[in-house]
């Protein structure tokens, strides 16, 4: 007699998991491709938007080639797993487990398969935001070669560390769904790649208007909804935590968009659509490590702050003379790292022992929490700075190297001629056959 499926294999939890793991990609693929599209000036929306999509692509066949498990394999160092392919039927489909990790978790109730592509979408969507500071001026071969390494030398380093049982994890330093292994990564990463390849043309940075808002507004959307399956997975259990995830999620998000908006109005005179896009990928940004870990109140409390600090840091900070040397196209610097280093640590301070990711039985009663200084843990918030400086540290470092590496077999910047041109110049296309030239 034929089964569908093992009994190990739960129909609701693959089923949720393989969604969720589409809406992140639809993150990417279409939502920064669109987004990138179009809040750039004309002459480099196709370039920007096929940044967003080489990156997906290419990170996938490095991560099913041995990038999942240097991130999630069996360890091989505290900081990093056993690199090796992620290939054959039997791995494929076999029960999923992230073995240094196991022992935390009950056991999982999906294919590997499964797990293996949610993670890979994570890790894709990384490198794009990445190139939220460098769009407009990075050669595209110089990010052919990128891509690739950077998944490979930086973004496993900081997934196995955290996520696949490595030593923050074991220290006890958390992030629920990305803030350090995704957002903190790709902002420190991106500011050391904008100082390495170099300013716009000082024209296009005194004048860079969107080409188009309202394809912005669409890739910001699709970027908002798909964080439901951005946040709502993690768990990796179609359980009520993911469900508190996404409620949290969008609540964090409402609010970052309305006091982002109502800072802009206060500094500006008038309410920004740019500004209320920065906010919510801010918000989105700020509760991502502790979606699963802070009830409602937290929730609310981090999208204020999210609304407040990055929009500081982008106003303010970013606009110094000494940050105006470094030529962050999109302030990745703020919108990702800011806010990721505001939402982690906030996470040690507001996280509610009462939101059980996992419910515990007998002896583990209540099960798998996460207790904050509120709640009477301040030791948590010291743990959530540590992982922090660890994650800005290593992805400076290992980017500086992998950059001027690159720089010796090709230039990380395009040259003069090509930069005044910009999409027509790199890919012999151009993103509207009406129009004036170059705006």
């Amino acid at each position: 007699m034929l089964v569908p499926s093992p009994k190990w294999l739960d129909a609701g939890d693959n089923a949720w998991q393989l969604a969720a793991g589409t809406f992140v990609a639809l993150q990417s693929i279409p939502g920064l491709t669109v987004l990138y599209g179009g809040i750039v000036k004309k002459k480099w929306a196709i370039n920007s938007a096929f940044m967003s999509i080489y990156a997906f692509a290419s990170v996938l066949v490095v991560w099913v080639l041995f990038d999942y498990n240097m991130a999630f394999g069996p360890q091989w160092f505290p900081f990093l797993g056993t690199p090796s392919p992620a290939l054959s039927a039997a791995f494929s489909i076999g029960q999923a487990t992230i073995p240094a990790a196991a022992s935390g978790m009950p056991p999982i109730q999906f294919p590997m398969a499964t797990l293996i592509y949610f993670q890979f979408v994570f890790a894709a969507i990384t490198v794009i935001i990445l190139a939220g500071s460098v769009l407009g001026r990075m050669s595209f071969r110089a990010w052919v070669l990128f891509c690739p390494l950077w998944m490979t030398f930086s973004y496993t380093v900081g997934a196995f560390s955290l996520w696949g049982g490595g030593w923050l994890a074991s220290m006890g330093v958390v992030d629920f769904s990305g803030g350090y292994v995704i957002h903190l990564a790709a902002a420190s990463s991106g500011f050391v790649a904008a100082a390495m390849v170099g300013p716009r043309l000082q024209q296009d940075r005194e004048h860079f208007p969107p080409n188009s808002l309202l394809v912005t507004l669409v890739g910001a959307g699709i970027l908002w909804l798909g964080w439901n399956g951005f946040n709502g997975g993690d768990p990796y259990f179609a359980n009520a935590d993911a469900g508190a995830a996404v409620l949290n999620t969008n609540t964090a998000t409402a609010c970052g968009v309305l006091v982002w908006t109502l800072c802009d109005k206060m500094a500006y005179g008038k309410p920004s659509v740019i500004g209320a896009v920065n906010g919510m990928i801010a918000a989105l940004v700020a509760i991502t490590p502790a979606a699963g870990y802070v009830n409602g109140w937290g929730a609310i409390i981090i999208g204020v702050c999210a609304g407040i600090i990055p929009w500081m840091s982008m106003n303010w900070l970013q606009k110094t003379k000494l940050m105006m040397k470094v030529d962050d196209t999109l302030s990745v610097f703020s919108t990702h790292g800011i806010a990721a280093i505001t939402g982690g640590l906030l996470t040690g301070i507001l996280a509610c022992p009462q939101m059980l990711e996992y419910i515990g039985t007998e002896k583990d009663a209540p099960g798998v929490n996460v207790t904050g200084l509120i709640y009477g843990n301040p030791h948590q918030l010291l743990l959530q700075l540590y992982g922090a400086l660890f994650i800005i540290v290593y992805n400076v470092v290992i980017t500086f190297i992998i950059l001027k590496v690159i720089s010796f077999i090709t230039p990380l910047r395009m040259d003069e001629a090509t930069l005044r041109v910009g999409d027509d110049a790199v890919h012999g296309e151009t993103a509207y056959a009406i129009g004036v030239e170059g705006e």
